[in-house]
């Protein structure tokens, strides 16, 4: 069993910074892809970024340049720093993992890009 808890959330303004950290309940963060997902009101949830166990990084492209997916295997963390937030950015942020045939996803953190 993987328990993953996201913390980091809030509101900022366009333009802003925000970094998301989800912490592992064992240490899976070094073996398995982990991967940041969110979910806008009224949309599908979609990939935002992941990085793989070699520390090879993906981002969805409206994300390319301004988000950055990175890992602390000492913690057992993966953290998604997002600079240059837009409006579109606002929704509530997943991380998730897949070890053997089993999902895991955390409990989301909402955030909002807002004036």
């Amino acid at each position: 069993q993987v328990q993953l808890v996201e913390s980091g959330g809030g509101l900022v303004q366009p333009g802003g910074s925000l970094r998301l950290s989800c912490a592992a309940s064992r240490n899976i963060i070094s073996n398995y892809v982990m991967d940041w997902y969110r979910q806008a009101p009224g949309k599908q949830r979609e990939l935002v970024a992941y990085i793989d166990s070699s520390g090879k990084t993906t981002y969805t492209d409206s994300v390319k340049g301004r988000f950055t997916i990175s890992r602390d295997n000492a913690k057992n963390t993966v953290s998604l720093q997002m600079n240059s937030l837009k409006p579109e950015d606002t929704a509530v942020y997943y991380c998730h993992t897949s070890v053997g045939f089993n999902d895991y996803w955390g409990q989301g953190t909402q955030v909002t890009v807002s004036s």
